[in-house]
């Protein structure tokens, strides 16, 4: 592999850890480029003068799986900072001559640590205090320290949870500072970069767009793309951003599924055609799709059905155009990190997406997905950056496969009916009383369930709508919004008032993890 060598960097090597794009993240607000590569592709000859420091992520393994993890130890030879967190943080100590074991107590969770020397990688960490709260994950630690190494920070089951050699310029940790729950985890990689890397900022969203637009440019040569624009966030900000690096050698494509939200075409045809003047194709392809998905009640199955129509639909729309060698799409890192691991390690696949596990094997069209490396956030500041309305690059994310997977069972032309109606109560409500912006995503789902009601002096028997509204900070971890009683009472009221097939309105006030946002 080659690494790109047009700005400095902090190389992130990937030992499988499900938070490494949060380090990358971390790292590029910070004002600092940073490039992830896996631990199994990184070569010594990759190692160029761009590179101004290492991070050593997390992972699943412990030190002694040998057979699981390949790592060149000559990497750590070339007089470059190196900062370890957790797994990283046992794989410095072990290379260098130090001892790794299981641990007596593991640590998962909030723990404190307790600072005991001085070090330029916690300046300014602990503040006037002398411990921190921090974000263990962890079941083995360092049970001896290498040769010159000292400790920097203990906490009550770690007594080596910051250390570092300074000769070498090793600096680690047994928690994650990446995290948000780690108290002033920033500093400690602010400190990294800039006082011990001693890089200089050079990465913002004006920055991100350009590079973003050079390397569309590089991978499309003069060749036309089509780009599967859905109206969301993701889609709208990759059909931008290809509009300023290709201009007319993109054809949009828009296909309605008829799993859209209410009204969703006209708002889109309106956006991108008669406003901004993209080349669009509109595709209503409403009875193809529902006719595919007839009788199918599992989600895998319908991800995986949408994905290959989806791709059908696109292959054969490009033969119209002529020469058309590359499918566009909005693909973002989560949606990577639940479907497969980004860089090929050890992560757990948790769902398919339309957009990447559920493509055909064979496809007659190469991939470009600019944004794959990138958080919804960084998505909606570079949407500002390519001068997109607000009102676009503030919509609430809306999954590629629409509504057939906020529809558990099987799909009919009634229950999409009634879902529409749900969701726009819903999000109008939200608008009306000032909460929408309030909340990272929010929709309602129909229920393959039918329960009694009362209705005047009738009998009803009817389907449980379900609703569900999360804060986040980038969609990999979040939390239900908690409304107040008369919002949520006179929302259910106006649903089920409002909507025949409704009967029962329940709010989902459960987390993720353990769950996932959407129900499939």
């Amino acid at each position: 592999m080659s690494l790109d060598q047009s700005l400095s960097k902090i190389l992130i090597i990937d030992f499988g850890s499900q938070f490494t794009q949060l380090i990358a993240r971390r790292v590029r607000e910070l004002g600092v480029f940073s490039e992830i590569v896996s631990h199994k592709k990184i070569k010594l000859k990759d190692i160029n003068s761009s590179i101004k420091g290492i991070i050593l992520s997390g992972g699943p393994l412990n030190v002694y799986q040998i057979n699981k993890y390949s790592f060149n130890k000559k990497i750590l030879q070339l007089d470059l900072p190196v900062l370890g967190i957790c797994f990283g943080h046992q794989i410095l100590s072990k290379i260098n001559g130090g001892r790794v074991k299981q641990s007596k107590h593991r640590e998962f969770g909030l723990a404190n640590v307790y600072k005991k020397n001085n070090s330029l990688l916690t300046s300014n960490f602990f503040g006037n205090k002398k411990s921190k709260q921090v974000w263990m994950s962890h079941a083995d630690q360092v049970s001896k320290l290498p040769k010159n190494f000292k400790v920097i920070a203990s906490s009550t089951n770690s007594k080596f949870a910051i250390v570092e050699n300074k000769i070498k310029k090793y600096y680690s940790v047994q928690f994650h500072p990446e995290v948000t729950h780690t108290e002033n985890g920033k500093k400690l990689i602010s400190n990294f970069i800039f006082l011990i890397c001693k890089i200089k900022r050079n990465w913002s969203s004006k920055d991100k767009k350009n590079q973003l637009i050079e390397d569309v440019r590089k991978q499309v040569g003069n060749n036309k793309v089509i780009c599967a624009l859905s109206g969301g966030v993701d889609s709208s900000v990759v059909a931008q951003l290809l509009n300023k690096a290709i201009g007319k050698k993109l054809y949009c494509i828009f296909v309605n599924t008829g799993l859209l939200r209410k009204n969703e075409e006209v708002q889109v045809v309106q956006t991108f055609k008669k406003r901004l003047k993209i080349n669009l194709i509109y595709v209503n392809a409403e009875k193809e799709f529902l006719k595919k998905l007839k009788n199918v009640s599992d989600p895998e199955k319908k991800r995986k059905i949408i994905g290959n129509l989806f791709i059908k639909i696109f292959e054969r729309y490009a033969k119209k155009i002529k020469n058309v060698k590359f499918l566009a799409q909005g693909t973002l890192y989560p949606d990577l990190i639940e479907s497969k691991s980004v860089t090929g390690s050890q992560t757990s696949k948790i769902k398919s997406h339309h957009n990447v596990g559920g493509l055909p094997k064979k496809m007659n069209l190469k991939l470009v997905e600019p944004l794959k490396f990138l958080f919804k956030d960084e998505v909606r500041k570079l949407g500002l950056e390519l001068k997109l309305s607000k009102e676009i690059i503030s919509r609430h994310p809306f999954p590629g496969p629409g509504l057939a997977i906020r529809m558990p069972g099987i799909i009919t032309n009634e229950k999409i009916k009634i879902l529409k109606e749900a969701d726009y109560y819903f999000i109008q409500a939200l608008k009306d009383y000032g909460l929408y912006h309030k909340i990272w995503q929010a929709y309602a789902a129909l229920l393959p369930v039918k329960t009694v009601g009362v209705m005047g002096d009738n009998r009803t028997y009817e389907y449980l709508c379900l609703l569900r509204a999360i804060t986040s900070e980038d969609g990999m971890t979040a939390d239900y919004y908690e409304f107040k009683k008369p919002f949520i009472q006179s929302l259910s009221n106006k649903i089920v008032n409002s909507i025949r097939g409704i009967n029962r309105v329940v709010y989902d006030v459960t987390s993720k993890p353990p769950s996932t946002i959407e129900l499939e």
